[in-house]
């Protein structure tokens, strides 16, 4: 046979060959092992600036008309108390409120008082009024921001902080109640489970402080209304900073609040998540976004009620730009009203900070709306009163859960019974499937964009054949592969995908920098073998800054976006596993996976959802999700065993550790198998 030259190539196509040579090295690099965490950074960052362009102004966004509106406010109504923890809302119980001190000064009367919002839950409060009241009076609920008065190791409550507000409304015709928050109140709870990283188990508990602190204003409007002096139609709420978000949440909740003024308490997520201003914020600002909720819903839930948004214009944790967006989002539904005079807007200048500035608009607005007049005000407000004046509790109670309210207030499931026939398992599973599709994975992406598998490096590591891929996971998150083969021609299909955490990846980071001074994690090859290794998001190649404070305002963002990493690591698994079964020369239908402790649990949860996924072979695996994985509300109605259970139903299944958590698949199999 005749050789023939191969035609030259034309300048086009070798330009194109460059190119794609170019983007293979690029790819490999971009996923290489020196775990560069500035390219981790750079993609989390931009995966969490798309998904907040994905849900920003959601679900006002598709709000045509004043009909559509009101068809659907209820339901966010509902939807912002689920993700607060108050759906079904706790029961109103008895108040049991109790005056423990009074004094009067300048023409006010000052009460130091508690209730109870719930049994043991103990609220701290002032109530001031005027020292002669003729008649009914319109009353304000003044909550308080994050102002520390703490004194030779004694709390007086943050409500000392701001007593000057409550001092000017009981001079100007007011009663003026000012609540204590849970984190800085008399009794010193937590507002920062998430935030100090320290009760990561709140996004399984679906807990969030935010919660305690609105069901506290709710029960405050019911003491409010059970005074004498107070006319229970005309209620107003403010504050400042925290107190501000507080005054969001009850308005939006409660529509007893007839008039609001919330200051410096808002922004939307694209501050919040892709400005960072989550790095400045403690937990109770936040719900736990199971519907992945732009914050702009909530003074649009408050509409058409009189509401004007306060803030100053260098505050550097509620930016302009964000306060500005609220605003106008929520002027488009006060429009469908026909009430955009009900909505106010007030920017002064300055810092996050109490301001005369800011004080005095609030006044004119509360009174305008709440007495209907708006005089000239010629008077400040100023503190009046000591701390110690203002102190409720000599001792503390003994009973109080305030310090451990987390622990009670969303209740957790009950461990599941025991199926006795087939058709009330698969009823069983049904269930958990959609709570777990739309409680804890809703963020997952409803249309999977292609897998788009590229071979993107291939090596020799000892024994072993090392082949790199690249996949996409969702949109910008691009995750690396890599099969393990022993030496033999051609490509192999991997018959076992594991699935690594940070400890595991190293030590195959080692091997494939040096196999000569570290051994293979996978030992020696034996003839035919294959194994595919996935690093999920935020392991290994894809890491970001893994500096603790760093690492969790990343995880924080992701909970804003309706997300948690461990869920969205779920969804990586799954697709990992759907890429590996098309690695090599003839595709597996099903792909058999490995996994130890918290990745074991990842496993568990993919294997519900993923029918690519065969046999598991898991060590160490969690008994419940305490110490993680950590998914949307997911202790609210399954656990581990009953997770295990539903995974491991049709599926063979090797535990290796101690553990008790199969005991609950066992008996299931037991009893509808036998």
């Amino acid at each position: 046979m005749m050789n023939v030259p191969p035609e030259p190539l034309r300048p086009k196509e070798i330009t194109m060959r460059l190119i794609a040579a170019a983007t293979a090295l690029l790819l490999f690099a971009t996923s290489s092992l020196a775990q560069d965490t500035k390219l981790g950074d750079a993609q989390v960052q931009k995966y969490l600036a798309a998904e907040t362009a994905r849900v920003t102004n959601d679900p006002l966004k598709a709000i045509q008309s004043l009909d559509q509106w009101e068809s659907k406010r209820s339901e966010y109504r509902r939807q912002v108390q689920e993700m607060l923890g108050l759906d079904p809302l706790p029961e109103r119980g008895d108040l049991h409120p109790a005056i423990t001190g009074e004094l009067e000064r300048d023409g006010i009367v000052v009460e130091n008082l508690h209730f109870q919002s719930s049994p043991h839950l103990y609220v701290t409060a002032n109530l001031y009024r005027p020292a002669k009241v003729d008649g009914k009076l319109p009353a304000i609920l003044y909550v308080c921001g994050h102002g520390k008065v703490k004194i030779d190791g004694v709390s007086y409550g943050n409500k000392a902080h701001y007593q000057h507000h409550g001092a000017w409304f009981a001079r100007n015709g007011f009663v003026c109640l000012i609540i204590d928050s849970l984190e800085l109140g008399e009794i010193e709870g937590t507002h920062k489970g998430l935030y100090r990283d320290q009760s990561r188990w709140w996004t399984n508990r679906g807990y969030t402080s935010a919660g305690v602190e609105a069901w506290n204003c709710i029960r405050a409007l019911d003491y409010l209304q059970s005074r004498d002096e107070v006319d229970g139609d005309r209620i107003g709420v403010t504050g400042r900073s925290g107190g501000g978000a507080y005054s969001w949440w009850v308005a939006a909740l409660d529509d007893r609040i007839q008039a609001a003024v919330p200051v410096a308490g808002i922004t939307d997520l694209e501050n919040h998540v892709v400005d960072g201003c989550v790095e400045g914020h403690c937990d109770c600002m936040y719900w736990v976004n199971t519907y992945q909720h732009d914050y702009t819903l909530l003074p649009a839930l408050v509409a058409p009620r009189p509401l004007m948004i306060a803030n100053s214009d260098s505050d550097g944790i509620f930016p302009l730009d964000g306060v500005n967006r609220c605003f106008f989002a929520a002027r488009d539904i006060y429009e469908l009203y026909g009430k955009t005079s009900s909505l106010g807007l007030t920017i002064t200048p300055g810092p996050h900070k109490d301001t005369q500035q800011l004080r005095v608009p609030t006044f004119h607005w509360l009174r305008e709306h709440l007495q209907g007049e708006s005089p000239l005000i010629t008077d400040v407000a100023e503190a009046q009163f000591t701390p110690q004046e203002l102190q409720v509790f000599a001792k503390l109670p003994a009973d109080e859960i305030n310090t451990k309210i987390d622990e009670t207030f969303v209740p957790v499931a009950a461990p599941a019974s025991v199926p006795q026939s087939s058709p009330q398992w698969e009823q069983m599973c049904t269930n958990w499937k959609e709570l777990l599709a739309t409680k804890s994975f809703a963020a997952w992406p409803q249309s999977p964009v292609p897998l788009d598998l590229k071979l993107v490096g291939e090596s020799r590591k000892g024994d072993w054949e090392v082949d790199q891929y690249e996949f996409n996971s969702q949109r910008h998150v691009a995750l690396p592969l890599f099969v393990f083969q022993s030496q033999s021609p051609g490509k192999q299909t991997p018959t076992k995908l594991r699935i690594v955490d940070e400890q595991e990846w190293q030590a195959f980071a080692k091997f494939l920098e040096d196999p000569s001074n570290n051994g293979c994690p996978l030992g020696k090859p034996t003839e035919n073998e294959a194994v595919a290794v996935l690093p999920v998001r935020g392991i290994g190649p894809t890491q970001w800054n893994q500096d603790p404070r760093k690492d969790t305002h990343v995880r924080r963002r992701f909970l804003l976006l309706g997300q948690s990493v461990d869920g969205m690591r779920v969804w990586d698994i799954r697709r990992g596993a759907e890429a590996a079964a098309q690695v090599g020369l003839q595709p597996a239908k099903t792909i058999d996976l490995q996994a130890k402790g918290t990745m074991a649990g990842l496993v568990v949860y993919a294997a519900i959802f993923e029918p690519k996924i065969g046999a598991l072979e898991l060590a160490d695996m969690p008994e419940n999700h305490r110490n993680g994985p950590y998914f949307f509300n997911v202790s609210r109605f399954i656990s581990m065993p009953e997770a295990l259970a539903i995974a491991g139903f049709n599926r063979e299944v090797n535990l290796t550790g101690e553990s008790h958590v199969d005991q609950y698949r066992q008996k299931v199999l037991a009893a509808i198998k036998k």
